[in-house]
Parts: structure tokens; C-alpha cells; sequence
């Protein structure tokens, strides 16, 4: 059935209430809702999809919980409304090109432009060391964030609503764009592509350093053309690790 969404279907929304402990941390929030023009019926949702575990840690008698469930569950919401709109929009592109440019769009860096650009940093409650983070990690948080505030978002106003604010501030933004300059395409493939055609050479990826506990290690990987090091690119897996040495590669070579 046209427009029809498993989730759309379950009646989610919660009455208006705001928790007795809302107080001073969530009062900061008001002007944050004022921006992005919507108003939370239970406030407790909003403030919670800010909650970084780390926070917990340092502040144990916190009245509500981590973000991570809101993550799961907005992960999903996110998915299934950038899929559906996708599916009716292109009827004539293949799975794997609706695939792709659905990766595209939900990927931690374009999520985490998203955040920023709304400027989630400033409401985010980690712990004081997590706070001093602002590199990759601090990416994968408001990443993180974002689908935790889809989550916290479709509870309070259902699916409509987040399928309205996703249309409008992902979709009909980035999409585009994302087709015209090909950003589907990972950086390994497009380098790999753009480097046999220019040199007739295959890339090659080797593991420069390795560093940090075996549960968060973080690599740095060189990417070669023959026995020349082109680029390096790190992150918390070698997969990680080579999209980024590709795309840093990318933009050295003006490819």
C-alpha cells in the first residue's frame, strides 16, 4: 500500500508531561527547540537523546537513563523514512543504487554535519574527559546523538512528524547533491577507479601503526601506489582506517 509504514502504524506518542526533575540541565534546551521549530510534549525524551554514558559516570543519580536505547530505536525510524522516501521517489533505480544512496545519507559524517550544523555540541552531556574529545570520537557522538534524537522525537510526535523534519534537513539537502558529485560512491572504490585509469596501478593498503586497549584500538593505514605512500587515514577499524586514507588520497592527487 502506497505510503504505508510499519512504524507509523504503532501509536508511540506520549501525553504531554514534564518530568518534576526537568529543572536547570533541561531548561537549556527550550532555545534549542525554538530553532529547530518543534516543542516536545514530554521534555524528558529531548534531554535523554543528549545523555552520553560517560555522563552517567560522573553524575550516577542523573533522573534519567543513557541515549543509547533512543539511538536503536531512531536508527531504525531513520532508516525506514529515508528508505521509503527513496523507493517512491526513484521507481526506476535498482536495490543496489538505492543502497548506496541511502549509506550515503546516513553515514556517521554526514549525521554528524547535521548535528553540528544544529549545533548539538552545545547540549551534549558527557563526562568532563569526553568533553575535551572534539576528533573522530566526538563525530561518532553526534552522530550517535542525532539518531538518538530521531528516537526521543518519534516517541513525542510520531512518525510524521519525524519523517517531515528528516525530509526537510537530510533528505531534500543532501541528496542531491550526494548524486551530482557521486558521494555514493566510497573513497576506496573512486580511487581505485580514478587510479587504474590515470596509472594503470591498483591501490594498496597497509597498516602504518596501531594503537590504544584491543576494545578501542585505532589504525593508521598508508595507501600506496607500487612502493609510494600517497596518504595516510586512521580509525577505529582498518576498514575505517582506508576510506579515510583513500578520500585523504583523493584530495592530495585533485582526483
Amino acid at each position: 500500500m502506497k505510503g504505508f509504514s510499519p512504524l507509523a502504524s504503532l501509536n508511540f506518542v506520549h501525553p504531554p508531561q514534564i518530568s518534576k526533575k526537568f529543572g536547570r540541565v533541561g531548561q537549556k534546551f527550550s532555545g534549542f527547540e525554538k530553532k529547530l521549530k518543534l516543542k516536545f510534549k514530554n521534555k524528558d525524551f529531548l534531554v535523554q537523546a543528549f545523555c552520553h554514558r560517560s555522563y552517567l559516570n560522573e553524575n550516577p543519580k542523573f533522573y534519567l537513563g543513557n541515549n543509547e536505547r533512543l539511538e536503536f530505536l531512531g536508527d531504525a525510524v531513520l532508516e525506514l523514512i529515508v528508505t521509503e522516501y527513496l523507493y517512491q521517489k526513484y521507481p526506476k533505480k535498482s536495490e543496489g543504487e538505492l543502497t548506496n544512496w541511502r549509506a550515503a545519507l546516513v553515514n556517521a559524517k554526514m549525521l554528524s554535519g547535521i548535528a553540528k550544523g544544529f549545533g548539538f555540541n552545545d547540549f551534549l552531556l558527557l563526562s568532563r574527559g569526553e568533553a575535551k574529545e572534539m576528533g573522530k570520537a566526538r563525530q561518532y557522538i553526534l552522530a550517535n546523538t542525532f539518531e538518538s534524537f530521531i528516537g526521543g522525537l518519534y516517541l513525542d510526535q510520531g512518525y510524521k512528524v519525524c519523517q517531515q523534519f528528516i525530509e526537510k534537513y537530510l533528505i531534500k539537502e543532501k541528496l542531491t547533491h550526494i548524486i551530482e558529485a557521486e558521494l555514493f560512491k566510497d573513497a576506496k572504490s573512486r580511487f581505485q577507479e580514478e587510479a587504474q585509469e590515470r596509472t594503470g596501478i591498483t591501490p594498496a593498503y597497509k597498516v602504518l601503526k596501531e594503537r590504544g586497549p584491543d576494545h578501542a584500538k585505532h589504525f593508521t593505514i598508508g595507501v600506496f601506489l607500487k612502493e609510494k605512500l600517497i596518504a595516510e587515514g586512521g580509525g577505529f577499524s582498518k576498514q575505517e582506517a582506508e576510506e579515510d586514507a583513500a578520500k585523504n588520497a583523493l584530495e592530495i592527487k585533485s582526483w
